[in-house]
């Protein structure tokens, strides 16, 4: 198996590194700091497996770069590994294309079991997270109807939005769109109002089905 692993941290990519290849159905053959890079190494190398880490540096995160890589590339399967124990974000990496969730304080055991089964065409989820994907699959699903509200917002708005998606905090889009911090914020309630969005996880769910992230 070919893998490419994705994680901010050079120590923790190293040692994820040394586990892989120490084992002989696996190699790793690419490493990258944030979504950005990720995206590349799938799109020059091809990987059978590219493990992600959710939290990357602010506008190339995990997140983002999971539904992008799964439209472009679809052959490379995605597990995600992360130290997020939220349902939240389980439930919408998984239907943005991800094929498995495992935290980052599992035992090495259950990385490479997880890696294997996606590998043969299988989910994995970590158990302890498991029963909330059910319950979040089973409950009706709050953003349906969205895509109808996309004309509500105003042009700033349509600024603000796939900044917010991409990580930036109030302070850095302030800065970006030189207006205030209060105005930000403001601009933000009034997006996840028009919407009917709940959280950080469906806003960049919406701002990927309509294609407002460029890597």
């Amino acid at each position: 198996m070919k893998i490419v692993i994705a994680d901010d941290h050079a120590i923790v990519r190293s040692g994820f590194s040394m586990i892989l290849n120490f084992q002989n159905d696996i190699e790793v053959i690419g490493a990258a700091a944030d979504g950005r890079e990720a995206y590349t190494m799938v799109a020059k190398f091809r990987p059978d497996i590219l493990i992600m880490d959710l939290s990357m540096p602010p506008g190339e995160s995990g997140l983002t770069a999971t539904g992008k890589i799964k439209e472009d590339y679809p052959d490379t399967k995605i597990l995600i590994l992360t130290m997020h124990d939220d349902d939240e974000y389980l439930f919408h990496v998984l239907k943005n294309g991800a094929s498995g969730y495992v935290l980052k304080s599992a035992p090495d055991e259950e990385l490479l079991l997880a890696i294997r089964t996606i590998y043969e065409g299988g989910t994995y989820i970590h158990p302890k997270m498991a029963t909330s994907l059910v319950r979040e699959f089973i409950k009706q699903d709050k953003t349906a109807g969205t895509e109808d509200l996309f004309e509500l917002l105003s042009k700033r708005e349509l600024e603000i939005l796939p900044l917010i998606a991409k990580g930036y905090g109030n302070k850095e889009i302030a800065e970006k769109l030189f207006i205030s911090v209060k105005t930000v914020e403001a601009h933000k309630a009034k997006i996840m109002e028009k919407l009917n969005l709940k959280s950080r996880p469906e806003l960049v769910e919406y701002a990927l089905r309509k294609k407002m992230l460029d890597f």
